[in-house]
């Protein structure tokens, strides 16, 4: 009978847990959607106003003097279009720009990219720019109409009841009637809010995107940038490897070389001092022996041929200094380049939550799903990772690319962080 309440109550704790971590992550996508909203509005307005230029120097065109204003319009939307690939690849998958983008009329009307702009410019300003408004109303609506009953008693005694001009409240009940739609506002935030964010953010992702015609030449130089990248982390690992050689491991055999000649030439003058420079000898030895498996498990962790990637990452939890769930569904082997990715991600992962996020609590998940591996590394700290505050999160990034994987981080302040990796597995059975 204990036995049957411990796992009762066991149950319940879990379901508890499990409710609440629903909670802190649709919370966390409600507040990410919103700032998403609320960017996409900044360049929803300057889309708007580039729209108009391009209308204005299409008419002006009909008596020849918008002929010269056709370069500075074509400049500004290809500008706020770059604004918007920015904006979405700091949400998703990165969206590469042309080299140049042309700004004479004759280039630009049979320009594919251009036209491809221009659609999304019309698509932005209008549908991009309403969904814009709405994300930056509703919690503006939401915590009028919930706070009403607080203040209802200090308003005159006309006071509109509701943000939306409905009704006036004349007592209690009807001012706490009115809080109600308050809630109807939070709902709809939490319910439509990531959904908005994505519909805002279609139009760009469809039509930003390289065509067709000129996936080939993006594709090139999207490749140059992530070989570049890949190079670069490269060297900066090849760096970090000789520092640690040099600075530890280098340091401590010559110690020992030191000792052991020392002790060599004490051996015939003093032979009672040669035990301790023995000891010294060997304690720096094990030190320096210590400092190179540490070295190498950083090059290529051995755990990875012994366990696999699924024992790799429980490791790392286990390790980790804030506690750390793994949910791990790997059918089958990822090549070991992914593997190793994938090792170091998490472990740069975890390693920031543990230093600056304050969580009390993290979770990994790793599926393999159609030749792909998806990560998740969530945590209910504080948020606000910001690539260039030195978080790590740009050699992650650098790591991910060069696989021709994505990399997605959502930390709004306040949290919580989530890290979404995608990266080709190159099975191998």
């Amino acid at each position: 009978m204990a036995l049957q309440e411990t796992a009762a109550r066991g149950r319940i704790t879990d379901e508890g847990a499990g409710f609440k971590d629903i909670v802190v992550q649709t919370v966390g996508a409600a507040r990410s959607a919103i700032g998403q909203l609320a960017t996409g509005a900044t360049t929803a307005i300057a889309a708007l106003f580039v729209l108009l230029w391009l209308a204005l120097t299409a008419v002006a065109s009909l008596v020849g003097v918008g002929l010269l204003m056709w370069p500075a319009a074509l400049k500004a939307l290809h500008t706020v279009a770059d604004r918007e690939r920015v904006r979405l690849s700091r949400y998703g998958s990165v969206i590469f720009a042309p080299d140049a983008s042309p700004t004479r009329l004759r280039l630009a009307v049979v320009d594919p990219t251009t036209r491809r702009e221009v659609h999304w410019l019309v698509r932005h300003a209008t549908l991009g720019l309403l969904f814009g408004v709405i994300g930056l109303l509703l919690p503006l609506l939401a915590v009028r109409d919930t706070i009403f009953p607080l203040v209802w008693p200090f308003g005159p005694k006309d006071a509109t009841a509701t943000s939306i001009g409905l009704g006036v409240a004349h007592s209690w009940p009807q001012a706490v009637a009115v809080s109600l739609l308050g809630v109807g506002w939070t709902a709809i935030i939490l319910g439509l809010g990531p959904g908005m964010a994505r519909l805002q953010g279609a139009p760009g992702r469809r039509l930003l995107t390289p065509g067709a015609d000129t996936d080939l030449s993006l594709r090139v130089t999207e490749l140059t940038a992530t070989r570049a990248a890949a190079l670069d982390a490269h060297a900066t690992e090849l760096r970090r490897i000789e520092r640690s050689l040099h600075d530890g491991s280098q340091n401590r055999l010559v110690t020992v070389t030191v000792l052991l000649g020392a002790a060599r030439r004490m051996l015939t003058r003093d032979p009672g001092s040669v035990d301790e420079l023995l000891e010294r000898a060997q304690s720096a030895a094990e030190q320096a022996l210590a400092e190179l498996r540490t070295v190498s498990r950083s090059i290529l962790p051995p755990v990875l041929a012994d366990r696999g990637l699924a024992g790799a990452l429980s490791g790392l939890a286990a390790e980790c200094a804030v506690p750390c769930q793994i949910d791990v569904e790997l059918p089958e082997r990822c090549a070991a380049s992914v593997e190793a990715t994938a090792y170091f991600v998490v472990a740069e992962a975890l390693t920031n939550v543990a230093k600056h996020s304050g969580a009390s609590k993290a979770t990994v998940t790793a599926r393999t799903r159609g030749g792909r591996l998806h990560l998740i590394i969530h945590d209910d700290g504080r948020g606000g990772a910001d690539e260039e505050g030195g978080s790590g999160l740009t050699g992650i990034r650098r790591r991910v690319a060069a696989h021709d994987g994505t990399l997605r981080v959502t930390s709004p302040v306040g949290g919580p962080t989530t890290f979404e990796v995608d990266l080709p597995s190159g099975s191998s059975a």
